[in-house]
C-alpha cells in the first residue's frame, strides 16, 4: 500500500507577502528530473549555484540560487532542493507551479503544514521533543521563549528525558532478572541498589519537572483578567501594564463593555491581561452583555485581579458590591484559580498595611503588582536556563512521577510485588517515550505537525 510520507513533495518556504528573498523548497526521491528542469542541469552537493530558474518553455522564471542537499544530509533526511529566488508572491507560485509540474511523473505533490519537519522526525534526524521546538521557536512571543526553544532545538530537554528513560530501562533489567530467579530476588535487587538507584530517579525527575513547568510557562504564560466595579480603574491598569492607552478611560461608570486584551511580559514570560467591563447589575443592554463576557473571561483565567477603590473603600455599598463578588468570584472559581486582591488610586488616598496598593495613574506599586503575578505563575528563575516546553510534556512527567511513586511504594512493601514494580517502571518507560516520540499514537503526531506553517 502506497503511504503518502514517501510521496516527494514541494512548498513555499517564507513567510506570506512580498520580501526581498523567497525560498521553495522540494523534498523526496527521485526528484533529479525536478532539479534538471528548473536549473538545467544537476547540481553538486551542498554548494550554491546562481542560474536561471526556468518554465517549460525554456525561459527564466527568475535568477537566484539553488542548492541540492543529497540524502541522508538535509533537513528531512532525504533529499533536499532548495531556491531561493526573489521574494514576490508571484514569482514564488510560479516556482512552485513549475515544481509540481515538472516532479508530476515522480509523484511532486503539495507538501502539507508541518510535513518537511515531520519527514525530519519520521526519518530519524529530530525527535517530537525537537520538532515542536522548530515551531515553538518561529512562535516565540518573548526573547526568553525564544531562548528555551533554542535549547531544546539543540536537545538540551531531549537528553534530560533520555536520561530518565536509561534510569528506568536499567531499573527494568535489575526487576526483570529477578523475576527470572525468584529464589534470589531479596538479595538481587537489594545488593543492585534498586531503592537507592529509584530514589535518585525521584530526584532527577523532580528537577526536570521543575524546568519543564518552567518551560511551559514561558511558552504558554498565564491569562489573567481584571475584574472588579465600575471605575475601579481597570482600564487605567491594562493601560499602565501594557504601556500603552489600549483601553478607552472616562470618568463615566460603564465606559468598558466588551473585553480589551494585550499580552505583556513579564521577566520574559507572557502574561495574557484582559480588561473587562465593570461588574453590577445593569439595565442597558450592552452593558449587560459586556458584563455577562466578562464572567465567561473570569472562569477561563488562571488568575483574576480583584481590584478595588481606595477612595470609595469606606462607603457602605461600595464595601456591600464588593462582598457579593468576591462571593460569586469564590462560587465560580476553583480552587487552584488565584485571586489577587489589589487596591488602587493610591495617588488619592492612602492603603491599609500590607495590602497590594498601586497607583495606576502614577505606576507606584506596578512592579510589586508585577512580581505578585510571575509568584502566582509558579515562576522561578532558573540560572542554569530554562528549555521550552509544552502542557502535554508537563502532564505526561506527571503520570511518570505517579508510576515511579507507585513503584517506589511496591519496592519498599514488605512482601515486594515484584510484578507490579515492573508494570508500573513499564508505564512511566511509555510516558517518557511520549515526549520523544519514541512511543507516541499517529493521530497525536498528526495534531503537533498540522499545527506548523506550511513550508516547515
Amino acid at each position: 500500500m502506497h503511504s503518502r510520507n514517501n510521496d516527494p513533495i514541494a512548498a513555499i518556504a517564507t513567510a506570506p507577502g512580498r520580501g526581498a528573498v523567497g525560498i521553495v523548497r522540494v523534498s523526496g526521491k527521485h526528484i533529479g528530473a525536478v532539479i534538471e528542469a528548473l536549473c538545467g542541469r544537476l547540481l553538486k552537493a551542498r554548494e550554491a549555484t546562481y542560474l536561471p530558474f526556468r518554465d517549460a518553455a525554456g525561459g527564466a522564471i527568475d535568477h537566484g540560487l539553488a542548492l541540492h542537499f543529497p540524502a541522508p544530509h538535509s533537513y528531512t533526511g532525504e533529499d533536499v532542493l532548495e531556491l531561493q529566488a526573489h521574494g514576490g508572491p508571484v514569482v514564488l507560485q510560479l516556482l512552485l507551479a513549475r515544481c509540481l509540474e515538472a516532479g508530476a511523473a515522480s509523484g511532486v505533490r503539495l507538501a502539507q503544514p508541518g510535513e518537511f519537519t515531520q519527514r525530519a522526525f519520521l526519518n530519524d534526524k529530530i525527535d517530537l521533543a525537537q520538532a515542536e521546538a522548530i515551531a515553538d521557536l518561529i512562535d516565540a512571543s518573548t526573547e526568553a521563549a525564544a531562548r528555551s526553544a533554542a535549547r531544546s532545538l539543540s536537545g538540551e530537554f531531549s537528553h534530560e528525558i533520555h536520561a530518565l528513560r536509561d534510569g528506568l530501562v536499567h531499573l527494568r533489567m535489575l526487576v526483570e532478572a529477578t523475576l527470572d530467579f525468584p529464589e534470589e530476588e531479596i538479595d538481587f535487587l537489594r545488593k543492585a541498589d534498586a531503592h537507592g538507584q529509584l530514589s535518585k530517579l525521584q530526584q532527577k525527575l523532580a528537577t526536570v519537572m521543575q524546568r519543564t513547568r518552567q518551560g511551559a510557562l514561558l511558552r504558554e504564560g498565564i491569562k489573567v483578567v481584571i475584574a472588579g466595579q465600575p471605575n475601579a480603574g481597570k482600564s487605567s491598569l491594562l493601560n499602565a501594564l501594557a504601556g500603552a492607552e489600549l483601553a478607552i478611560v472616562t470618568p463615566i461608570a460603564g465606559t468598558t463593555r466588551d473585553k480589551v486584551a494585550q499580552t505583556i511580559q513579564i521577566e520574559g514570560v507572557p502574561i495574557h491581561v484582559i480588561d473587562t467591563a465593570g461588574l453590577r447589575s445593569s439595565e442597558d443592554a450592552i452593558e449587560a452583555i459586556g458584563i455577562e463576557r466578562a464572567w465567561a473571561e473570569i472562569e477561563a483565567a488562571d488568575a483574576v485581579l480583584f481590584l478595588h477603590d481606595l477612595t470609595r473603600a469606606d462607603l457602605a455599598d461600595y464595601q456591600a458590591a464588593d462582598a457579593a463578588i468576591a462571593a460569586e468570584l469564590a462560587q465560580k472559581l476553583p480552587p487552584r484559580v488565584p485571586v489577587i486582591d489589589v487596591w488602587n488610586k493610591l495617588d488619592s488616598h492612602q492603603a491599609a498595611p500590607g495590602v497590594l496598593a498601586l497607583s495606576a495613574k502614577t505606576g507606584a506599586g506596578l512592579d510589586n503588582l508585577r512580581r505578585k503575578l510571575l509568584d502566582v505563575a509558579g515562576w522561578q528563575a532558573s540560572p542554569e536556563g530554562v528549555f521550552i516546553a509544552r502542557a502535554r510534556h508537563v502532564h505526561a512527567l506527571q503520570r511518570v512521577e505517579a508510576h515511579v511513586d507507585a513503584a517506589v511504594a511496591h519496592l519498599a512493601a514488605q512482601a515486594q510485588l515484584l510484578d507490579l514494580l515492573a508494570e508500573e517502571l513499564r508505564l512511566a518507560q511509555n510516558a517518557l517515550n511520549e515526549i520523544t516520540g519514541a512511543f507516541t499514537a499517529d493521530d497525536l503526531l498528526g495534531v503537533i505537525f498540522s499545527s506548523f506553517c506550511i513550508g516547515k
